[in-house]
């Protein structure tokens, strides 16, 4: 079973990572955590490059089923959190490598 990463954990690495004391890689996370629920609740969209983008999505309202009695229920519309994960992060995640990038080709000037 995957371990589950806790705020205090992410706060050491943070801080391992950037050579920072403990409370300033705390202050930091807290920040970014504010910032980009902040940012999401007005309708902008944030994007950290390498890890992903957050944005505000619209969920329609819909009928959905009481799981006891199987009667139907009125599903409000909401808005919610939506997260797309960085493409470079998506790779990593599902284990493949990069491939290197092809160099152009040379171009040959003609002889007239």
């Amino acid at each position: 079973m995957p371990k589950t990463v806790t705020k205090p954990e992410l706060i050491d690495a943070i801080a391992t990572g950037a050579g920072i004391p403990k409370t300033k890689a705390d202050a930091a996370l807290s920040a970014l955590v504010d910032a980009v629920v902040a940012n999401v609740t007005k309708g902008n969209t944030v994007r950290v490059p390498g890890l992903g983008t957050w944005k505000r999505a619209n969920r329609k309202a819909r009928v959905g089923r009481n799981p006891q009695t199987g009667a139907p229920v009125k599903i409000p519309a909401r808005k919610v959190p939506q997260f797309s994960a960085a493409s470079g992060f998506r790779d990593g995640v599902g284990g493949v490598a990069k491939k290197p990038a092809k160099k152009p080709a040379k171009k040959v000037a003609k002889k007239r």
